[in-house]
């Protein structure tokens, strides 16, 4: 009872504590599962570990096989949490590049890896291979933390985060056809048995994935599952998919269960943010328990053999020859640049599933009496920690460095995407900001993709913004939406993490009646709500610039705009094309001749006695007559 209570208290302590440094939570893990197993023996008093993961007749946690068991299911779970978070629209955009490095940039980690693991330690080219096999998968539960407070462009973050994805379930299945070209005929040459092996694992991963998919989908559209029973109902389902593919072909498990993953999450289904939310909470709890099992589960003389001067040679020949090799190959012909494709290749850190697998199959083939089959879990656990650390202490003064860290981050996030909300954001797009709007109304995202918008559904009160690592160049933000609440929760929220340039909030109806307590992060003018801005973006859905000769002549025009309903000032725009955002404190903008206003609603008109230039331009919401 207190190993168990203790699993999980350390393991979420470790979670904590990673979440606190803002490192990858498998860097802490791992740590508190040496220390409580191999390295506690040094310091215990009968040299036993504080924690044994394997029952040995006296202690530990799991009996005989169950450890194993217990594993195997773990990783069925996070693989089938990965696999949902694919979305095919997202990866139809990735880009030559992704495909590049999820097959050129795999087959030259396989076979690089494998050689220098064979010509440093020695070993037979099975386990070379095997061990080259399981460092493939980088993985997104590592790289996130790394890059999340890194401003980096977009699609460099972007290269990074879906290689990540993608590349989880080609390791896995990769690591599991080596293991079955070893175990097959103990370890002999490939044989035809072995092949056969391969396609029966093919051929019953995808059909049991694919079919179980479809039928789960089918059943939740129908409403046959109640709600409360939805999230345990699709878990026994996962489990029992992983369980009945392993029967029919033994280790097809987790292919199954990845596919199965990938197809639920393209779906259209009505409840599947809650599907993955639950799936996320329930893979926390799991990797916390399982990265400290398997850590603690090493032996201090598996840490020997690999106290050594073949290790560093090893994890160096992988990290910094077989990772540029495979990124300057992938990146050939690509819209890249030298030190984006330089950064790309520092970033490569080996997470969850390659540990995890590592362990699993280690031990089996250990058990089985394997040669050499002792060195690899030790091995992939020391590249695991390495490169962890190694990315999370440097990436961002190596960013730095090179160059590719942006200094001046420019992005602009928009909670909201309401009609108002689209009109402005497809203003700053088309004058080369980049733009990203919130909303959990799914049929607002749907009409600002359709005006080729970057949205995203969700919710202010969840983290997922903060974790997307897509915003790390946002230094912007605007809270629009017509609950002030959410508003004021936004700024709160995000203030630090995309408002480092300016965070704004559009005023509620009570602060307007009241100039007094008009917020200094008021968004436009001290008399512009969201009422009024809805109602003037419904009857005058069009932007205009007009030209400035003078701050007079630009409080002059606030001056119309506080006397006309029907004029919202939103930005000025700099010769230079360069958008500052108009606080509710207008009066601080700084303004020289030849600047633009920029203003929503109706013309202004010459009888204003407020000269107009002959700089206007209009822009008009593709989607407006969609709120009419």
């Amino acid at each position: 009872m207190l190993e168990l209570a203790g699993l999980i208290i350390l393991g979420i302590l470790a979670q904590w504590v990673a979440w606190k440094t803002k490192t990858p939570a498998i860097l802490p893990l791992i740590l508190i599962g040496l220390f409580v197993g191999p390295v506690s023996t040094l310091i215990s008093e009968d040299g036993t570990k504080w924690l044994e993961p394997i029952w040995n007749g006296e202690e530990g946690v799991f009996p005989g096989e169950s450890l194993f068991y217990f594993v195997s299911l773990a990783i069925a779970v996070i693989l089938f949490e990965g696999g949902l978070t694919l979305r095919k629209s997202e990866i139809g955009n990735i880009g030559p590049v992704i495909a590049k490095l999820i097959s050129v940039g795999v087959i030259v980690t396989f076979f690089g890896a494998g050689l220098a693991a064979h010509f440093i330690y020695g070993f037979s080219w099975q386990i070379s291979f095997l061990f080259s096999s399981l460092i493939i998968v980088t993985g997104p539960t590592v790289i996130s933390p790394i890059l999340r407070n890194i401003p980096l462009k977009k699609h460099v973050s972007s290269i990074l985060k879906w290689e990540g994805i993608l590349i989880d379930p080609i390791g896995a299945l990769i690591a599991v056809l080596m293991y079955e070209f070893i175990r097959v005929e103990g370890g002999q040459d490939f044989t035809q048995t072995a092949l056969a092996e391969f396609g029966k694992i093919l051929l019953f991963g995808f059909t049991f994935g694919f079919t179980f998919a479809n039928i789960l989908a089918l059943l939740i559209k129908k409403n046959v599952i109640p709600h409360y029973l939805l999230n345990v109902f699709t878990l026994a389902t996962v489990l029992g998919v992983f369980v009945l593919a392993d029967l029919f072909a033994h280790e097809s498990g987790l292919l199954a269960v990845v596919v199965m993953g990938m197809v639920m999450g393209n779906k259209d289904l009505p409840n599947i943010k809650e599907l993955l939310y639950f799936k996320e909470s329930l893979s926390v709890l799991l990797i916390s328990i399982l990265f400290i099992l398997l850590a603690a589960n090493i032996e201090i003389a598996d840490l020997q053999l690999i106290f050594n001067w073949n290790s560093l040679f090893l994890f160096g020949a992988v990290v910094l020859l077989v990772r540029p090799i495979g990124v300057i190959l992938s990146s050939l012909g690509a819209d890249l640049k030298w030190n984006e494709i330089v950064f790309i290749s520092w970033v490569g850190p080996r997470g969850i599933v390659a540990a995890g697998i590592a362990s699993l199959f280690g031990l089996k083939l250990v058990r089985e009496g394997v040669e050499d089959a002792e060195y690899i879990t030790p091995l992939v656990f020391m590249i695991v920690l390495l490169s962890v650390l190694l990315n999370a202490t440097t990436a961002r003064l190596f960013a730095r460095l090179i160059g590719v860290f942006i200094k001046n981050a420019q992005g602009i996030l928009i909670i909201g995407a309401s009609a108002n909300s689209r009109l402005i954001a497809k203003y700053l797009q088309d004058n080369n900001r980049h733009v990203v709007l919130v909303d959990n109304n799914a049929d607002n995202i749907r009409k600002a993709k359709e005006l080729e918008l970057e949205a995203i559904e969700g919710s202010v009160y969840a983290d997922d913004l903060i974790n997307n690592i897509e915003l790390n160049d946002v230094g912007y933000l605007m809270a629009m939406t017509a609950n002030s609440d959410i508003n004021r929760t936004a700024i709160i929220k995000f203030k630090k993490q995309f408002g480092e340039k300016g965070s704004f909030r559009l005023i509620s109806s009570d602060e307007m009646s009241d100039p007094e307590t008009n917020p200094a992060e008021g968004l436009f003018s001290h008399t512009d709500d969201y009422i009024k801005l809805a109602e003037v973006s419904r009857k005058y859905p069009k932007i205009h610039e007009v030209l400035l000769n003078s701050r007079q002549h630009y409080e002059g025009l606030l001056e119309i705009s506080k006397t006309d309903p029907d004029i919202i000032p939103l930005f000025v725009k700099t010769e230079e094309g360069e958008l500052e955002i108009i606080p509710s404190h207008s009066s601080e903008v700084q303004i020289k001749e030849g600047y633009l206003l920029v203003y929503l609603g109706k013309k202004i008109q010459k009888d204003n006695e407020v000269e107009e230039t002959d700089y206007e331009e209009t822009v008009e919401d593709a989607d407006a007559s969609n709120e009419r």
